[in-house]
């Protein structure tokens, strides 16, 4: 059974030596643009997060919206595990994959066919899992030999085909995306989108962060706007987005620091 609850979380990073940087630069050095503040021992933080609560099960799609440093990778890390709330409480069932960055894990002098292995290890997959993918990978990268080379005789748009393929290739329960990948020249690019697609609807709850209208409306049947760490509306795609809209040229939704 897949599910996500969120209740009332919160997420503080604390800035160290604060006292010799800038606001800007310590905000930064927290790696988000949430709001800066001091706790009773006078120590700075950045809260990132705040009193997001939501509920999610099967069947739910939830975009994440909002400016740069609004919270949503930082929120995308909690759903992951990666970062432990400060405040509230997370509750997550199910196998969940994570894809924040698809080239991370690569090994440059390992072949194409040792880093198909090396990646599927690094998202968690079980040996036999790994040998069941190998061929399907190897089959959608289109690599033909170049899979018995190093990585570092590789273009960038060879290795993004190689770890594209697979991080698409594996199962989960719960899908964790940040941004919508575009992967290689046109041809290969519808290609690499119906598979992105059809790797999206095996999943039971996807949950991706994204700047763009049209990989929400395709995708996402719930929108969660954040502004500066807080939920600032939740509800249907066309609804949000209005409001988001309207705030925008209100001027109302504020841009991180």
């Amino acid at each position: 059974m897949a599910a996500i609850e969120l209740a009332d979380v919160g997420i503080d990073f604390v800035i160290y030596q604060a006292s010799s940087r800038s606001v800007r630069k310590a905000i930064l050095h927290a790696g988000t643009g949430g709001v800066l503040a001091r706790d009773a021992n006078h120590r700075t933080y950045v809260r990132a997060l705040s009193g997001v609560s939501f509920a999610l099960h099967p069947g739910d799609r939830l975009g994440l919206i909002g400016a740069n440093g609004a919270g949503k990778s930082t929120l995308l890390r909690v759903l992951a595990g990666v970062y432990e709330p400060t405040h509230g409480r997370v509750r997550v069932e199910g196998r969940v994959m994570p894809i924040f960055d698809i080239s991370q894990g690569v090994d440059m002098d390992a072949t194409g066919y040792e880093n198909i292995t090396l990646r599927a290890a690094f998202l968690g997959l079980a040996r036999s899992e790994i040998e069941r993918l190998t061929k399907d990978v190897a089959e959608f990268a289109e690599l033909g030999d170049y899979l018995d080379l190093p990585m570092r005789t590789y273009s960038m748009g060879m290795m993004m085909r190689l770890a594209f393929g697979v991080a698409t290739a594996a199962e989960s329960d719960i899908l964790l995306l940040d941004e919508w990948y575009t992967v290689g020249d046109l041809a290969f690019r519808e290609k690499a989108d119906r598979r992105a697609a059809a790797f999206v609807g095996r999943s039971k709850i996807l949950v991706i962060a994204t700047h763009t209208e049209e990989v929400i409306r395709a995708l996402c049947n719930k929108l969660l706007w954040l502004n500066r760490g807080e939920v600032a509306a939740l509800g249907p795609v066309d609804e949000v987005i209005e409001r988001y809209k309207r705030a925008q040229l209100a001027g109302t939704q504020h841009a991180p620091g």
